[in-house]
C-alpha cells in the first residue's frame, strides 16, 4: 500500500487537474450558448437564400436556357474523383466528437473509387495524412470560432477544385448539432448544385441564344443567368458556413460534456484516495503503538 505522503501528493494533483476541468467545462457552456444564438441568427438568410436557388433551378423554362459554360458549378459530370470537405476540430478534449466525424468519412469514401480531401481543423488534417490520403488546401485554427471569412476561404478553395476538374463532385462533411449531448456527423453534396428532384428541370437541356425569350413561372430582375451568377457561390459558402456553425456548436457542446464528466470523475477518485489515505494513516498508527507497547513489554520483561 503507498504512504501517506504518496497519497496526499496525488490527491493534490488530482485536485489540481479538476479545477482545470471545471473551468474549462463553464468557459464552453458560455461559448456554446454564443454559439447557438450565431448559429440562431444565421439560419434565416440560410433559408432565404437555399430557396431563392431552389425556385430558380426548379424553373424548366430557365433551366433548358442556362449555359454549363457559363455556370460550371451546376455541371454534373461522370464522377471519377471525389473531394471531401471535413471540418473537424483543432483541439481535443472534447470527447468522441472528432473520431466519430472521422470514421463517418472513411465510411463515405470506401463507396468513391478515388478521393481527395480538404480537411478543416487540424485534427482532420493530422489524422488524413497520417493516413496516406491525398490532401487539397487544408484550414485550421478556426474551429471553434467560425466566422464568413473563412467559410468564403474554404469555398473559394472547393469551387476552384471543381470548376479546373480536378474533382468531379464536392461533399461536405461536418457534424451537426441538435443539442449539447446530442450531435451526429453529416454528409451534404456541395457540388455540383443540382435542381430539386421532382421538378423534372434539365441543366441546359436545349440551350440557345436564338429566338424570343420564353417566360417561364417566375420573372427575374436582373436576368436570370446574371442571379445564377450571384446566387450559386453565394449559396455554396453559405452552406459552408453553416456547417461551420453546427460544428463550432458541436465540439462545444462535446467538450462541455467531456469536461463535466471529467470533473464527476475527478470528485469519485478523490473519495477514493482519502479513504486509502485515511486507512494508510490509520494502519501507520496501529503500527507505532504496536511497536510501542511491544518495547514497553520487553523492557518489563528486562
Amino acid at each position: 500500500m503507498p504512504n501517506p505522503r504518496e497519497i496526499h501528493r496525488h490527491m493534490r494533483s488530482v485536485k489540481n487537474i479538476q479545477q482545470i476541468t471545471k473551468a474549462m467545462k463553464m468557459v464552453a457552456a458560455a461559448r456554446l450558448r454564443r454559439a447557438q444564438e450565431k448559429a440562431a441568427s444565421s439560419r434565416p438568410f440560410a433559408d432565404k437564400i437555399e430557396a431563392l436557388l431552389q425556385t430558380c433551378l426548379s424553373d424548366s423554362t430557365l433551366a433548358k436556357r442556362v449555359s454549363i459554360s457559363d455556370h460550371p458549378l451546376l455541371e454534373a459530370r461522370p464522377v471519377k474523383k471525389t473531394g471531401f470537405v471535413v471540418i473537424a476540430a483543432d483541439k481535443g478534449l472534447a470527447g468522441p466528437i472528432n473520431s466519430n466525424v472521422l470514421k463517418h468519412t472513411v465510411a463515405e469514401m470506401s463507396a468513391c473509387d478515388d478521393v481527395e480531401v480538404l480537411p478543416v481543423g487540424r485534427k482532420a488534417k493530422e489524422f488524413f495524412q497520417h493516413r496516406g490520403y491525398k490532401l487539397g488546401k487544408s484550414f485550421f485554427g478556426l474551429s471553434d470560432k467560425p466566422n464568413f471569412d473563412y467559410a468564403e476561404q474554404i469555398g473559394n478553395a472547393a469551387i476552384q477544385a471543381f470548376v479546373s476538374g480536378e474533382v468531379d463532385e464536392v461533399k461536405l462533411i461536418f457534424t451537426h448539432f441538435k443539442s449539447a449531448l446530442s450531435y451526429t456527423p453529416e454528409t451534404v453534396q456541395l457540388l455540383p448544385v443540382l435542381p430539386p428532384e421532382g421538378t423534372g428541370a434539365k441543366i441546359g437541356e436545349a440551350f440557345s441564344d436564338d429566338g424570343p425569350e420564353e417566360i417561364g413561372s417566375v420573372l427575374f430582375e436582373p436576368t436570370a443567368n446574371a442571379l445564377l451568377g450571384a446566387l450559386l457561390p453565394a449559396y455554396v459558402k453559405n452552406v459552408i458556413y453553416a456547417a461551420l456553425m453546427q460544428s463550432a456548436a458541436s465540439e462545444l457542446g462535446a467538450r462541455m460534456t467531456a469536461m463535466s464528466s471529467a470533473t464527476d470523475n475527478a470528485s469519485d477518485l478523490l473519495k477514493s484516495l482519502e479513504l486509502s489515505y485515511n486507512k494508510a494513516r490509520q494502519a501507520g498508527i496501529t503500527r507505532e503503538i504496536n511497536e510501542i507497547v511491544g518495547g514497553a513489554e520487553a523492557l518489563s520483561q528486562a
